[in-house]
């Protein structure tokens, strides 16, 4: 192919990639306020759940994560776990069930009865959406992984943060934490090379109808 041709797809890519962009903000930004607009009584349900069961704690829980290019973010959650959990990790990093940087067990003591539900449906990750509406997160794209996570990232992991990160991914759709960390990480890859309107649709769709009920959602 001559330089000038070259230059002429190059642009073409650009260009084509500049209007994905384009659309799926428009796509984050909608999706987002419907659903937020949609759930509103549950969230407040939700609410009165936490703060029934654990009174000391926060209802949205707040940490910080990792965006894109390495961007730091406070990253929305309702809480569902005690209010000292973070205390007590360090106290449970050796039964960690999951390979790599991640940490993750089946059955976390920490966790609360309320909050086995939510993370049983996936609604305690529904304040995200707030993420998504300031432009930190996207509806699709590889989970925001913890600082001390990255740290002990390798070169062609933290491809990973070369996107935005997402709500929903091929990790959530295909075994979630009863995947390997290195699976996780192709999974991420693949979308990174393939990801598109159509591909994002798709996603969205999938993880709808796995959302309420994964047997791998810990």
């Amino acid at each position: 192919m001559l330089p000038q041709e070259k230059r002429v797809v190059l642009e073409y890519q650009l260009k084509e990639q500049k209007y994905y962009l384009k659309i799926k903000r428009i796509l984050d930004i909608c999706c987002s306020l419907i659903a937020l607009f949609t759930f509103s009584f549950l969230f407040v349900l939700i609410a009165v759940l936490i703060k029934m069961e654990d009174k000391k704690g926060p209802i949205i829980f707040k940490q910080i994560r990792v965006g894109k290019d390495g961007r730091l973010f406070n990253m929305y959650k309702f809480r569902s776990m005690v209010s000292n959990a973070e205390e007590l990790k360090a106290s449970l990093l050796q039964y960690n069930e999951v390979s790599g940087p991640v940490f993750k067990i089946r059955k976390d003591p920490r966790v609360t009865k309320i909050g086995k539900i939510l993370r049983k449906t996936s609604l305690d990750e529904f304040p995200q959406l707030i993420n998504v509406l300031k432009g930190e997160m996207s509806l699709v794209g590889p989970r925001p992984p913890l600082p001390i996570e990255v740290d002990k990232y390798s070169l062609y992991e933290k491809q990973r943060l070369s996107v935005v990160p997402g709500l929903t991914c091929y990790w959530q759709v295909s075994g979630r934490s009863n995947m390997e960390f290195s699976e996780w990480v192709e999974l991420d890859l693949k979308y990174i090379r393939e990801r598109s309107t159509l591909v994002d649709l798709k996603l969205i769709c999938k993880t709808a109808l796995v959302l309420f009920g994964s047997k791998n959602a810990y």
